[in-house]
């Protein structure tokens, strides 16, 4: 609790008068706990509350005094008056949690973040913002930070968390090869950790409350094919299943997920699908003669995005509200793709950031061919969309037609919750 300017002194001797003085302003506290002590300096401010001539013999003003004590002190508990954004999944939305980890799927090196604020790696697989940095910036608030992050605490924890981690999938067993990375199952243990911590600083009503109110995001699934069933010729997932029946399934195991964010609290799910897989620079280099998208890993997501649609149609009539919403991705990257030129692009074939054909190969590292204007490129590296290209996309969740957001953009989403 802040220190006050004054302090109450108490004592059994017979004493006169004490006034209780509360300074103009606190030397840490949040917008809320400013507001409250505002409110009280206005009421209490060179007022003398109490005369007590002989404390020991006035249990009455005592208890008073003690009253008047504890309710300043609840004004001061942390209020979670914005909306909570969660954020869970893999490197699209990623902001950091694996620098904290040991693996191989990491953004800490230059040039990532060249072009963020601070012009520094941040953990984001970006040259600058990710879309849940825009989501946060059209909302008006801070991004979440990552879960892991030591910073996060007391009143930031009231803003949400990002939970997501680069290499995972729908399944455990995908991305395998980075070794130590936060796989689904276990972000979700880590959401019901954050509510614990919540709870903690603001009580189980108001964490309920919380929650249920937050905004979430969820973005899973491309690494299930290009991190999983096509990582490697004659993988274990594809001789167990054929693409078909690979699809059917990990389309099961992620409604699983989604139920069980439903059943932790989560009311408003923003669900993206895959990009269009197969024409991003990494695939390109490795799959494609002349530049065309990879007509396997296409397949793969003209089979997958509208089962996952359905499906989300499917748990919404379950649960008996628009409880999540499908975001069509894939048509998102497919618009700058087919015509780059029309969004300002020179390219979408060649990353910024690479090596080898269409700078598809590898890392980004600082040794490699890095582009002067990032603006120009719609992919930054070679499976990551550049921050321009991340605007485009979260313009789209926004304010898309039916066809990109299923049943309601997100900008339709915060005017109805605001009426409720």
């Amino acid at each position: 609790m802040p220190p006050f300017s004054s302090l109450l002194l108490f004592t059994y001797a017979p004493i006169y008068t004490q006034t209780i003085r509360f300074s103009s302003t606190f030397s840490s506290q949040s917008k809320h706990q400013n507001r409250v002590h505002r409110t009280y300096s206005l009421i209490f401010q060179d007022i003398t509350i109490f005369n007590i001539y002989t404390m020991t013999n006035s249990v009455a003003n005592l208890a008073l005094l003690g009253f008047c004590i504890l309710q300043v002190m609840s004004f001061l508990v942390p209020q979670a008056n914005a909306r909570a954004f969660l954020v869970f999944g893999d490197s699209l939305v990623d902001n950091g949690n694996n620098d904290f980890l040991a693996t191989t799927a990491r953004a800490d090196n230059y040039p990532y973040g060249i072009d963020f604020p601070t012009h520094r790696p941040t953990g984001r697989f970006s040259n600058g913002l990710n879309i849940p940095d825009l989501i946060s910036e059209h909302l008006g608030q801070e991004s979440p930070m990552p879960y892991l992050s030591p910073m996060l605490k007391k009143d930031k924890l009231l803003r949400g968390a990002n939970f997501a981690s680069a290499g995972i999938g729908i399944l455990n067993d995908t991305g395998i090869q980075f070794l130590n990375i936060i796989r689904i199952t276990k972000q979700l243990e880590y959401f019901e950790q954050y509510k614990v911590r919540v709870s903690g600083l603001v009580g189980e009503e108001e964490m309920n409350r919380l929650v249920n109110g937050a905004l979430v995001l969820i973005t899973l699934g491309g690494n299930d094919f290009v991190n999983n069933y096509y990582l490697v010729p004659f993988s274990a997932r594809s001789r167990q299943f054929s693409l078909p029946d690979y699809v059917v399934f990990i389309i099961s195991e992620y409604r699983k997920v989604l139920r069980k964010m439903y059943d932790l609290g989560a009311r408003r799910v923003l669900v993206t699908g895959t990009g269009p897989m197969g024409c991003v620079p990494a695939e390109l280099a490795q799959r494609s003669r002349n530049g065309e998208c990879a007509t396997e890993l296409q397949r793969a997501a003209s089979l997958y995005n509208p089962q996952l649609v359905q499906m989300i149609t499917d748990l919404n009539n379950e649960v008996g509200s628009s409880a999540f919403i499908a975001a069509n991705t894939q048509q998102m990257h497919m618009d700058f793709i087919s015509d780059p030129q029309a969004y300002g692009f020179v390219t979408s074939k060649v990353a910024c950031c690479g090596q080898g054909p269409y700078n598809g190969i590898g890392l980004c590292t600082p040794l490699s061919n890095l582009c002067p204007n990032r603006d120009l490129f719609a992919f930054w590296d070679p499976f990551h969309p550049s921050e321009k290209a991340s605007r485009i996309i979260a313009q789209q969740i926004l304010n898309g037609s039916p066809e990109y957001m299923h049943p309601m953009n997100l900008s339709t989403i915060l005017t109805v919750d605001s009426m409720t």
